[in-house]
């Protein structure tokens, strides 16, 4: 992805008008008295023992007193905050969602977050030869807002980047190679495939510009309880569409011909999500635009943000399994019961907002069940694309690769197109603390390499790829869905007060879609909660944002 990175950069006809990421900072929540963060004006206080004398203090004593009224009636009616929120899942999305839940309820809500395994979830290490690596998501694109926000929030700090060069394979030899020089990799991108690659970038950049609304949206404080509503709101008819339609289809509509689409397109598609341009063209979207921006990640582990974000949210962390979600009738607003189980035994608690945060499908075998809802919840009809991350210690085996001689290998990651079936993508990769000292190891040196497969790898497919090894240590989860095979869009909204996060992965899948997706949860929770229904699923909104300013 560094490859198409560093070939298309600079080379659209046009400026990336909605992709600057100055223009679509998150506008700071406008204070009460006019100014973001500004304080209240000071009012002169009466002497302590005197009366107020003149109407505008008596005006005030009586708005004070019909607050407080208000106020007591709000607690009396069930309008005050939630007591309790639940949180399935402490991965970006779960650990996002606590983080903004308490921003807009405040500090006194208490936050209960369900992880099974570890916090991180796909954000995730492994330990070779006493260093960490990356085994998950392991970088973010530069238009990540919220990544962004977080990091800069946490006192996180940028990993130093060390450059290396890119090169796609197909069994037999490269048909793209990165070089040191710019105008040269341009020149080889127009040889090959003529101006596929600028109409790839433009048909990108008019998807990211629509898609980056949603920052606006979201700073105004609106929310969407289905993932076709929040596709709509950005694109409308057009984004819907594009979850129906292939990314080959699309691209060869706008003049990108099929052997671009074989050689590059399909190459990054299947290091980003492991599937093929057969893809929906809304997810496809997603993953070619992080291959034309700058990619960043966090000194010390990306799964940094995650046990940050908790931290400072102050969410109480349970290490257990969520078996079932019920709901009691109860005057007013519903309750939801939460049964548990870990090592300890099994454990249960009522609250007032639940998030799931963690993949709900049938061939997932922690499948919650939901009990005593009218109509029935239904489950996600739809298939994961599992992914296998092999760190492996030892020596390349370059001659596969066309390089009898090593010391002439000059590549440091290597995509693939349909062939080579059994990898997607190998990467020489750096450990997540990289001090200035730090070099990439030489294609001679045993250096770690990343390898992802569909499947774990035999014995005889690593031979292929290393001439010897010292260790390998393997990753394997359901990293994805296997987008086309939910023929609907789901819902956040399961219940009133009852959410699932990872809707909108059915969509699209990355790190930065479910933090916008964990914001809208919050948001959608919050304007429920207190019936604000004008910010909720709201048409025209650039219109309505624009009267906002």
């Amino acid at each position: 992805m560094r490859l198409m990175a560093s070939c298309w950069r600079g080379t659209a006809a046009r400026p990336m008008r909605g992709c600057d990421q100055r223009r679509w900072k998150e506008e700071q929540p406008v204070g009460r008295w006019g100014g973001a963060g500004s304080a209240a004006p000071t009012r002169e206080r009466p002497r302590p023992g005197v009366l107020p004398r003149s109407p505008p203090a008596m005006a005030r004593a009586a708005r004070l007193l019909a607050a407080l009224a208000a106020l007591l009636a709000a607690a009396a009616t069930g309008d005050a905050r939630p007591s309790k929120i639940a949180v399935v899942g402490a991965g970006i999305g779960g650990s996002a969602v606590a983080h903004f839940l308490q921003q807009h309820f405040g500090p006194r809500v208490q936050i209960d977050v369900f992880e099974k395994g570890t916090v991180g979830g796909r954000l995730a290490t492994i330990s070779v030869n006493k260093q960490h690596y990356e085994s998950g998501a392991a970088s973010f694109h530069s238009l990540s807002l919220h990544m962004q926000q977080f990091v800069k929030q946490l006192g996180l700090r940028h990993r130093r980047e060390v450059g290396g060069r890119s090169a796609i394979f197909n069994g037999e030899n490269f048909v793209l190679e990165e070089t040191d020089w710019y105008l040269l990799n341009l020149f080889r991108l127009w040889w090959h495939y003529g101006i596929s690659f600028l109409r790839l970038q433009m048909w990108v950049e008019e998807v990211m510009e629509k898609f980056m609304r949603i920052y606006k949206y979201q700073a105004h404080g609106y929310a969407f309880s289905g993932v076709e509503e929040l596709l709509y709101s950005l694109g409308e008819s057009a984004f819907v569409n594009m979850t129906q339609r292939s990314v080959a289809e699309s691209l060869l509509q706008v003049g990108v011909t099929q052997r671009f689409i074989d050689d590059v397109v399909s190459a990054v598609l299947r290091a980003s999500y492991g599937q093929s341009a057969a893809m929906p063209a809304f997810a496809g979207a997603m993953s070619l635009a992080g291959a034309q921006g700058s990619l960043w990640s966090v000194e010390g582990g990306n799964k940094l943000v995650c046990s940050g974000l908790l931290k400072v949210t102050k969410a109480n962390v349970i290490y257990a399994t969520v078996t079932s979600v019920s709901l009691q009738h109860t005057e007013g607003k519903p309750l939801y019961h939460v049964e548990y189980e870990n090592e300890a035994g099994t454990g249960s608690d009522y609250y007032d907002i639940v998030v799931i945060a963690t993949p709900l499908h049938l061939d997932n075998s922690s499948t919650i069940t939901f009990e005593g809802f009218d109509p029935p919840i239904d489950v996600v009809q739809g298939s994961f694309q599992p992914t296998v991350v092999s760190l492996v210690h030892g020596y390349l085996n370059s001659s596969y690769f066309g390089f009898p001689d090593p010391k002439l290998f000059p590549f440091a990651s290597i995509l693939t197109t349909d062939f080579p079936s059994f990898f997607s993508a190998l990467d020489n990769i750096c450990p997540v603390n990289v001090s200035t000292s730090f070099r990439r190891k030489q294609p001679q040196e045993a250096a770690v390499w990343r390898v992802q497969s569909p499947q774990p790898l035999f014995r005889s497919q690593l031979k292929t790829l290393f001439r010897s090894y010292y260790s390998v240590q393997t990753a394997e989860w359901q990293a994805h869905p296997l987008h086309g095979s939910h023929t609907t869009l789901p819902r956040f909204a399961l219940h009133d007060q009852l959410f699932h996060l990872n809707a909108l992965e059915w969509a699209a899948s990355s790190v930065e879609v479910t933090a916008v997706a964990a914001k809208n949860v919050a948001l959608l929770a919050y304007n429920r909660w207190y019936q604000d229904l004008d910010k909720i699923d709201q048409k025209d909104l650039m219109h309505k944002v624009k009267t906002e300013l």
